[in-house]
């Protein structure tokens, strides 16, 4: 038995701790049909040689990071891409975005099947310089050229500079309704909540969610042949099953929902259409958890949800302890994953955005990943654990 010693939750004392073994499941392969589509937000893999300032600067393994999307995508997951799970405004700057984005198109085609969906938004904006709402569509018609030109499908991001400068629904609906008039292909709208960015408290014109949700209703109702779907990540499953009864036909609802995925992708059965009564997934915690998402979905699309729901419960303690407050700070937990199952040969950041996240934190991210499952190769996982806590003064 693989046995390590880790600091308990509260960082006072240290603990024995045995990992449990392998997996129960195995991840589908690109060739399975899921019946939800599947997007994982994934991660990029800084490159921690290059001679740069890390907290002003963005540098990139791109061998790596481009090999994890293929990994996602050799399991049947799409990737959803220079989304805010790849540090899209915090650490990652839209041009290495649009590189990142480039690449993966590039890398995609090489993958029957492989989708994609890019991250547009408006983080390139000098939010101090700001003054109008024709500033906030401009920045968001730049972004989507740009994307559209590489032949990028678009998630249209929630924008800080719009949050700031927009005085009421309005503003809103005359932003989305430029934006959605000139996409080429139906987008994916991001309405993404404040616990994940302070700055988009109020997004839709309103800090009542409930009004929020009426305004977003309202944009996708005059454009329902635009949108493809809308992400939702409030961490509130009644306020997204609330939103999905009442989309128009066709119009999906892809939870962001990194508390309560399982139920929200399974389903309740209520709703006037199919895509009212379930969620589809547009998730950062898919990064993380790759291969039992891969499983569980599989198992839905062959008709087995008790399979579904066993391969996911032991993910959802996992993924809570990942993005527990402050939840912005969840893709620390995401990145330690990959490198603690040999994804990645660091664990750096962009941004330097490691240091985020305590080492009391961390071990029990791994003692949750071993429960759920996830610790893909427990002698590496332990020896970089162990590295880890060398590094913090811990003789494991």
């Amino acid at each position: 038995m693989t046995t390590i010693t880790l600091p308990n939750a509260a960082g006072t004392a240290l603990e024995r701790y045995t990992l449990r073994g392998a997996a129960s499941f195995a991840p589908a392969t690109s060739a399975t049909k899921f019946n939800r589509i599947a997007y994982s937000a994934a991660h990029v893999v800084a490159d921690p040689r290059a001679a740069i300032d890390p907290w002003l600067q963005c540098a990139i393994d791109w061998d790596a990071t481009i090999a994890y999307r293929v990994r996602l995508w050799q399991m049947g997951l799409g990737v959803a891409e220079a989304m805010d799970t790849a540090q899209r405004g915090m650490g990652l700057d839209w041009p290495t975005s649009l590189e990142l984005i480039r690449r993966t198109l590039a890398a995609a085609r090489d993958v029957p099947g492989a989708l994609v969906a890019s991250g547009c938004g408006t983080d390139h904006l000098d939010l101090a310089r700001m003054k109008r709402i024709d500033d906030v569509i401009r920045g968001y018609e730049e972004q989507m050229d740009a994307i559209e030109a590489l032949g990028g499908r678009l998630v249209v991001m929630a924008s800080r500079a719009l949050a700031r400068l927009a005085h009421g629904p309005g503003d809103y609906e005359r932003v989305y309704d430029r934006v959605l008039r000139q996409a080429k292909q139906p987008v994916i709208l991001h309405w993404l909540g404040d616990m994940f960015d302070p700055e988009l408290a109020g997004y839709w014109g309103s800090t009542d969610v409930d009004r929020a949700m009426e305004t977003a209703l309202g944009v996708i109702a005059a454009h329902p042949d635009k949108v493809d779907g809308v992400k939702v990540s409030l961490l509130d499953k009644d306020k997204e099953i609330a939103m999905r009864r009442r989309l128009p036909p066709g119009v999906r609802m892809y939870t962001g929902d990194d508390f309560n995925y399982a139920e929200l992708i399974a389903g309740d059965g209520v709703g006037a259409t199919p895509m009212q009564q379930q969620s589809d997934a547009l998730l950062g915690i898919f990064d993380a958890i790759a291969p039992a998402a891969s499983a569980a979905l599989a198992a839905l699309a062959a008709g087995d949800e008790a399979r579904f729901h066993a391969i996911l419960a032991p993910t959802v303690p996992l993924s809570r302890h990942i993005f527990k407050a402050p939840t912005r700070f969840y893709k620390t937990g995401v990145v330690f994953m990959a490198w603690l199952n040999g994804h990645q040969s660091h664990f750096t950041m962009v941004g330097g955005q490691q240091s985020t996240r305590s080492l009391p934190h961390l071990a029990e991210l791994f003692r949750l990943a071993d429960a759920a499952g996830l610790i893909e190769q427990p002698e590496l996982a332990v020896q970089r654990m162990k590295t880890l806590l060398a590094l913090h003064g811990v003789d494991a």
